[in-house]
């Protein structure tokens, strides 16, 4: 019986996970949850898991479940501090699948307490991608990716070893806006954005799907996850989302991981590493493929890409920015008050006016220092 917890229970990564652990209840035992605001959902959640402690962070959230759980044992609590105690809980996985910058404290509560980490928020590495490897490496804890390309990544590097590594290749489906030029971006909406091609996920990484700022964070991830530098990683924009992504070997072998696009594999995956077990996912009908396409991706209307490999350039300093502005400006596109275009302008105003403050960054503190300066610049971009 493996003992989990699941953070950020109720988003789409999170209850992808929560379908695997019910299809395993024999196997899993499930001992907290923690949700954002959706209580109806982690009410329904919590009853079928039979968890022990639900948390939020938003106090009101919290208190709807308390009252919907007021027949049951489970226990409800609200807060950040919470969450990192749910985090810091003796558990076989911590999968982290809470959304954006909020994540990071849970990663390293979890890290520090030991636990072994099933890893779905990148900006965890984003933002602190040197404190989160020295710490983990200090605490003898292996992270484990929970997205389609790093679990495809981890999976083929079981090929060969680490020396005979040519280079990683990460698939991008390109998102809803493949081929269109950087005028035709000026005018797209955020209804247009949100329709994802291959994936079903939540809105904001949607969208960094759909301004390629989500491959540019999994760069970054790559690089700390695997110990490779930014010219032994490529992206190609795969429109198929059937290969996840690959890895070359010296001898110029190719080793891909093709299966379905459904993230419930990288669930099981990283629960049952280093084992495999029959999955719930279904299987991949080769002749239902007409074809398999790559493309080189246009950063020139995409320049989003770009900023990944400028993280790993200038550190973690550079990433909190640019991590937190993009965030804040993603909510303002969807809400509709900036274009798709201006994602790329509000981020760029936060490292202009931050500039020298992101050299040399060490400091938990000044992490979340700029993130909240890069934050406030973007919530004050204007077109």
């Amino acid at each position: 019986m493996k003992k989990i917890t699941i953070l950020g229970s109720t988003g789409s990564v999170g209850t992808q996970t929560v379908d695997v652990a019910l299809s395993e209840k024999d196997n899993i035992e499930v001992y907290g949850i923690s949700f954002n605001k959706n209580s109806e959902l982690a009410e329904k959640q919590a009853r079928a898991l039979k968890v022990k402690l639900a948390v939020s962070a938003d106090e009101s959230a919290a208190a709807d479940l308390r009252l919907r759980l007021a027949d049951t044992d489970i226990r409800v609590e609200a807060g950040g501090e919470a969450i990192e105690e749910l985090a810091s809980m003796k558990a076989d996985r911590v999968f982290n699948s809470i959304t954006g910058c909020a994540g990071l404290p849970a990663t390293l509560a979890a890290i520090r307490a030991e636990n072994m980490l099933a890893l779905a928020n990148k900006e965890s590495l984003v933002s602190a991608g040197e404190l989160v490897t020295s710490e983990a490496r200090r605490h003898g804890v292996s992270i484990l990716p929970v997205d389609s390309e790093h679990t495809a990544i981890h999976e083929c590097l079981r090929s060969g070893e680490r020396k005979e590594v040519k280079k990683l290749i990460l698939t991008a489906s390109g998102g809803p806006f493949f081929g269109k030029s950087a005028d035709e971006l000026e005018k797209v909406s955020a209804r247009d954005a949100l329709k994802h091609p291959n994936w079903s996920m939540g809105a904001k990484i949607t969208i960094d799907s759909a301004t390629l700022m989500n491959k540019g964070f999994e760069i970054v991830e790559a690089a700390y996850l695997f110990g490779v530098t930014n010219d032994e990683i490529d992206v190609l924009v795969h429109r198929e989302s059937i290969i996840h992504s690959m890895v070359e070997y010296i001898d110029n072998t190719v080793i891909a991981q093709m299966s379905v696009p459904d993230m419930r594999h990288s669930a099981e995956y990283a629960l049952y590493y280093p084992e495999r077990r029959p999955s719930v996912t279904r299987e991949l009908d080769f002749t239902s493929l007409s074809g398999l396409t790559f493309a080189r991706p246009d950063t020139d209307a995409f320049p989003m890409l770009l900023l990944g490999r400028e993280i790993l350039k200038r550190g973690q300093g550079f990433g909190a920015a640019v991590n937190a502005a993009n965030e804040t400006a993603v909510w303002r596109f969807i809400n509709g008050e900036i274009g798709f275009c201006d994602i790329f302008r509000a981020v760029s105003a936060a490292l202009d006016r931050l500039g020298g403050s992101l050299s040399g960054v060490n400091e938990l503190d000044t992490i979340y220092e700029i993130e909240k300066e890069a934050r406030a610049i973007a919530a004050c971009y204007k077109i």
